[in-house]
C-alpha cells in the first residue's frame, strides 16, 4: 500500500478497521508480516508479507502536515487460486440408479465449477454446478468424471470420480461351429457383464466340466469349450450360461457334423 509525505516533519499514521498499525516509526501492530517500506525519505508505504483473506479491506494513510491534514484510502482485495477440498470418492452402482457427485472448491472469485464425463469416443457430459445428478444410470455413463473449479487467479484445480456401473449379462456373441470326426471342435461363447460373468457349459440338462477330453477356458468376457477329439456322441446342442450378482442368460449353440469331401478313385477298376 503505497503512501508519501509532503516533508519530513509531517506525522503520518496507518490505520485499518482494527485500529492502528503505524504510528510515524512506532510498529502497533503485532503481526510480524507487517512492515514499512520507505525507499526514499518521503515514501511511507505499507508492506504485507504473505497475504491471506483476513487481510481484505480498507487501509488508511493519514498524514498530519503544518498546513492541512490528507488521508488516502486503498482497499486491499485478496485473490485465491481454486483449490477442490471436498470431492465424491468412487462408487459402484446397479445400472437404473440414480447418482449424486458432489465437488466442492474454495476460490477467490468464487470458482466455476465445471464437470466432464470422460469417455473414449470424446462425448462430454457437462453440468456447471457443485452437484451432478445422474438419474437412471446407465451402463453407457460409467468411467471417469472429471471436476474443474476455475477462476481467473491460477490455473483450474481438477480431480476426477470413477463411476462403476453394475449391469447382468448380455450374451453378444454365441458362434456355432462344425467339425469332422477325429478332429479338434471349438465353440466361443460371449457376454457383456458388471461385474464380470461366471460362465457354465450344459450338454442337455448335464453340467459340462473340464474331462474326458472336453475342457472350458473362461478368461474375462469369454468362454471357450474345446474338444480335443471329436466323436459321434459330441454333435448336437449345447448351452452356456452367463452369470453375474444381478442376472443370469444363456445362449444354444451347436457343433454339426463336417463331411470331408473324398478324392476320386484315379485308377477305376
Amino acid at each position: 500500500c503505497r503512501c508519501y509525505v509532503e516533508d519530513r516533519s509531517s506525522k503520518v499514521a496507518w490505520l485499518n478497521r482494527s485500529g492502528i498499525i503505524f504510528a510515524g516509526e512506532d510498529k502497533w501492530s503485532l503481526d510480524p508480516r507487517v512492515e514499512l517500506e520507505k525507499r526514499n525519505p518521503l515514501e511511507y508505504s505499507l508492506r504485507i508479507q504473505k497475504v491471506d483473506v483476513y487481510d481484505e479491506g480498507s487501509y488508511t494513510c493519514s498524514v498530519q502536515t503544518q498546513h492541512h491534514p490528507k488521508t488516502s484510502q486503498v482497499y486491499l482485495i485478496v485473490q485465491v487460486p481454486p483449490k477442490i477440498s471436498n470431492i465424491s470418492s468412487d462408487i459402484i452402482v446397479n445400472e437404473g440408479s440414480n447418482v449424486t457427485l458432489v465437488c466442492m472448491a474454495n476460490g477467490r472469485p468464487e470458482p466455476v465449477i465445471t464437470w466432464r464425463h470422460l469417455t473414449p469416443t470424446g462425448r462430454e457430459f457437462e453440468g456447471e454446478e457443485e452437484y451432478l445428478e445422474i438419474l437412471g444410470i446407465t451402463r453407457e455413463q460409467s468411467g471417469k468424471y472429471e471436476c474443474k473449479a476455475a477462476n481467473e487467479v491460477a490455473s483450474a484445480d481438477v480431480k476426477q470420480v470413477r463411476v462403476t456401473v453394475n449391469y447382468p449379462p448380455t450374451i453378444t456373441e454365441s458362434k456355432s461351429n462344425e467339425a469332422a470326426t477325429g478332429r479338434q471342435a471349438l465353440l466361443r461363447c460371449e457376454a457383456s457383464a458388471v461385474p464380470t460373468p461366471d460362465f457354465e457349459w450344459y450338454r442337455d440338462d448335464t453340467r459340462i466340466n473340464s474331462a474326458n477330453g472336453l475342457e472350458i477356458k473362461s478368461t474375462g468376457s469369454q468362454s471357450l469349450l474345446m474338444v480335443a477329439n471329436v466323436t459321434e456322441e459330441h454333435y448336437g446342442n449345447y448351452t452356456c450360461v452367463a452369470t453375474n450378482k444381478l442376472g443370469v442368460t444363456n445362449a444354444s449353440l451347436y457343433l454339426y457334423k463336417r463331411v470331408l469331401p473324398t478324392l476320386p478313385n484315379p485308377f477305376p477298376g
